[in-house]
């Protein structure tokens, strides 16, 4: 974990935070930076002791997409495979709440990346923008896929046919953005919020995170069968009785994960 080159990752108390690295272009993305940015969230998506992921970037920046000034260089860029444009798909469907703690510029790929994630909290300073078609593409990292479930999809496509930077309480307008936070007050109310997530009932927040990600693609009959047989299987765990028994007596419940 400690060999990246363009993320930093760091674990407390059942959160991990992953944090764009490269502050001297925003956190502009290069291939390089495509691929840790897969293996960590593989890499997490598969630990047990994690409940949240923060999502965010170093400096003044979140992501303004694809450094074009790296890819329009002689420099090479190192080949990816197709799994590491999942990012989108990990960040959505990895059994951890995904949370976007968006800093700054957040446009192209580090949008859809935003869109990917459960829970979008942005600094007043922050500023959006789907950006593809200004540069001639037609766009990656899943957009058309989240952004409409957010914003519905004439929103949707207007934010796409009609790029243009919009800000952070624009974003919450449209229901983008859950909270807009000031600026000097952004890190400490998004740590407060990851450290809640943190200390839910580790059954239970996985399976509801499964819950949301199964609804999207399943009809109600069989998803209501899936949801029953989860809630039953976790209300006769461990943790749910300690909760109940903490509630009644009230005290913070002790949760053990079983």
């Amino acid at each position: 974990m400690s060999d990246y080159q363009t993320i930093l990752y760091a674990e407390q108390d059942g959160a991990a935070t992953v944090t764009l690295n490269r502050p001297q272009r925003l956190n502009g993305i290069i291939n390089t930076m495509m691929r840790e940015l897969y293996t960590a969230l593989a890499d997490v998506a598969e630990k047990d002791h994690i409940k949240v992921v923060q999502l965010t970037g170093a400096g003044k920046g979140f992501c303004p997409g694809a450094d074009l000034n790296a890819y329009s260089s002689d420099t090479p860029q190192e080949r990816l495979n197709k799994q590491h444009f999942h990012i989108t798909t990990l960040l959505h469907e990895m059994p951890k709440v995904t949370v976007a703690a968006i800093n700054g510029a957040c446009a192209g790929a580090g949008f859809g990346w935003a869109c990917a994630c459960d829970l979008r909290y942005a600094a007043a300073g922050a500023s959006f923008n789907s950006a593809f078609l200004d540069v001639a593409i037609s766009g990656d990292m899943g957009g058309p896929w989240t952004l409409p479930r957010i914003v519905g999809a004439q929103r949707a496509r207007e934010l796409y046919f009609m790029p243009g930077k919009f800000s952070a309480e624009d974003a919450l307008q449209m229901g983008l953005v859950a909270r807009v936070f000031a600026d000097d007050d952004f890190r400490r109310e998004v740590a407060s919020i990851v450290e809640r997530l943190a200390a839910s009932a580790p059954l239970a927040i996985a399976d509801m995170k499964k819950n949301f990600a199964d609804a999207e693609r399943m009809g109600l009959r069989d998803y209501i069968e899936l949801e029953t047989e989860r809630h039953q299987r976790v209300g006769a765990s461990g943790d749910t009785q300690e909760a109940f028994k903490a509630f009644v007596e009230k005290r913070t419940p002790q949760f053990k994960g079983r």
